[in-house]
């Protein structure tokens, strides 16, 4: 009965099933029988779930042919009937031994046995237990403080959370035994036991801090379609109400400002602006925005990309300290948002149509005032007049149907020529097929590239953001793009260290690791 009564202790104070503590326990007085008759041996232990008394057995299975060093696991059909006479093939022949007089060794190889695979099951109960609570806040006590990472004690001392020092408000001091709140953003398995990854920076643990504050949100009446957060400093959180009665924003501040103030309080002091939502995207940048006042908003939904134009007066507020303000509009829009000032957006877009302008008289042969009416209908580039259909052009005030196909034919012939001239330039320059074909770079950026000695992807991997910028010539593109199109051009390495890494693990795992129990015994042999 002691055997059942260390089980039963076990597995209440490690929370796990009394079945898989026995299943441990009978490992391990299987591993001690074999230390003391020998590795080789075929030795199953069982406890009786009843009384707890132990059975120790060694199994010899009956073959038509011993295999190779299998003399001692196996026996013949001959050898089999001098001991059984109605054996036959594939039967077992069990052999009871007598139980187990443990000795130090022995003791400490089932020890480590039991705690090995008492391990691995709590460690299977703490995965299950969290892995579906991965969007949740959860509670906890700092156990340690080791050079900003934080770890937390979680469900009462079932699990370990991990608050990662980039993952803690700046400037917020934890430190051991406070009780504290975060937001379960990963569960990952690893070999070392589940890992649960924290936040306090993540948007979407102001977002639950707000449900808990709100019972709108919480019931569904409010819904948050946005956050953006600069944590510790600054956020921003687009709310919609699904009632019309109900003013989402004012839901949100609360009486006298009681309830944003809660999650403020939680986030260190963080100031927080509430944005009403609206699917209008530009009324809602305006209201990202704020304070600054926005004059008017241009749109390139391609490139999900826009200008927002803004009174001199105005363009310090609307970019924020740092950047902060537009940055954080920027993030809650999902746009990319330009601020400029009404003189910087007249003279980028005189220039703009200066340089339109020119580029249709020599590509299409025109004089100035019809390219001047094409600007104006709306059109950017030749591909788009060789594209457009007949019926289209004819439509323009003054074309027919000749001038518009004779504006398509001179399109078309005009990028056939550029088209001829990029592939003799590519061939002088011994410009590969990958960047080419990478997207995101204009014919007239592959050739500059090629000039400069970056002729693959991989060179255009190398590069640094200002590298970039530098041989594509001041204002051609933004930092930001830059920096985007180099990222895109290495996420190919990316994806190859990631198969390298796994197609290692994989061939680690086939060659198989010891259990610290299992080099224990083999020390001990």
């Amino acid at each position: 009965m002691e055997m059942l009564q260390v089980a039963d202790v076990v597995a209440r104070e490690k929370g796990i099933d009394r079945e898989l503590v026995l299943e441990a326990m009978e490992e391990a007085i299987q591993k001690a029988g074999r230390s003391k008759y020998g590795h080789d041996h075929d030795i199953r232990a069982t406890i009786n779930r009843k009384s707890g008394v132990i059975d120790l057995k060694r199994y010899r299975e009956v073959v038509e042919q011993l295999g190779e060093e299998e003399e001692i696991r196996q026996l013949t059909l001959e050898q089999a009937q001098r001991e059984k006479k109605d054996a036959k093939v594939g039967d077992f022949l069990i052999d009871e031994l007598p139980p187990l007089d443990f000795g130090r060794i022995a003791a400490q190889t089932a020890k480590q046995v039991i705690v090995q695979k008492v391990r691995e099951a709590e460690r299977a109960r703490q995965y299950l237990e969290f892995k579906d609570r991965t969007g949740e806040i959860i509670n906890g006590v700092i156990k340690r403080v080791e050079y900003g990472n934080v770890t937390i004690d979680i469900g009462g001392g079932r699990a370990e959370g991990y608050l990662r020092r980039e993952e803690c408000i700046p400037r917020e001091h934890l430190k051991n035994g406070d009780r504290v709140r975060a937001y379960i953003y990963e569960v990952r398995e690893e070999q070392r036991g589940p890992q649960i990854f924290m936040s306090r920076t993540h948007p979407d643990f102001m977002a639950k801090l707000f449900t808990q504050e709100v019972p709108e949100i919480y019931d569904g009446m409010i819904e948050i379609k946005a956050v953006a957060r600069d944590a510790g400093s600054r956020a921003k959180i687009a709310v919609q109400s699904r009632d019309n009665s109900i003013d989402p924003v004012g839901a949100c501040v609360g009486m006298r400002g009681s309830r944003v103030q809660a999650v403020v309080n939680e986030l260190q002091g963080e100031k927080i602006d509430i944005i009403p939502w609206t699917e209008d995207l530009g009324s809602f940048i305006i209201s990202a925005l704020q304070p600054a006042e926005v004059a008017k908003v241009v749109m390139d939904e391609d490139k999900k990309r826009m200008d927002v134009v803004v009174p001199e007066e105005q363009l310090s507020l609307a970019i924020g300290r740092r950047g902060q303000n537009v940055r954080l509009a920027s993030m809650l829009v999902g746009w990319d948002i330009d601020i400029m000032t009404e003189e910087e957006e007249s003279d980028r877009r005189a220039e703009e149509f200066k340089s339109r302008s020119e580029l249709f008289i020599v590509a299409l042969d025109i004089d100035e005032m019809i390219a001047q009416l094409l600007i104006a209908e709306g059109f950017t580039s030749v591909r788009e007049i060789a594209e457009t259909p007949i019926e289209e052009m004819v439509e323009i005030e003054g074309f027919d149907e000749d001038i518009g196909q004779e504006l398509i034919n001179r399109g078309a012939a005009w990028i056939e020529a550029q088209e001829k001239e990029l592939e003799t330039k590519r061939a002088e320059l011994g410009i590969k097929d990958d960047l080419m074909e990478f997207e995101g770079l204009t014919p007239e950026i592959i050739i500059k590239l090629g000039e400069n000695e970056v002729k693959s992807r991989d060179d255009l991997a190398d590069l640094a953001t200002d590298e970039l910028i530098e041989i594509l010539g001041e204002g051609a593109m933004k930092p930001r793009d830059a920096e985007a199109l180099i990222m895109k051009a290495r996420e190919h390495w990316f994806a190859e260290e990631d198969a390298a890494a796994a197609e290692a693990e994989a061939a680690e795992n086939d060659n198989g690791t010891e259990t610290p129990a299992e080099e224990a015994v083999a020390s001990n042999a």
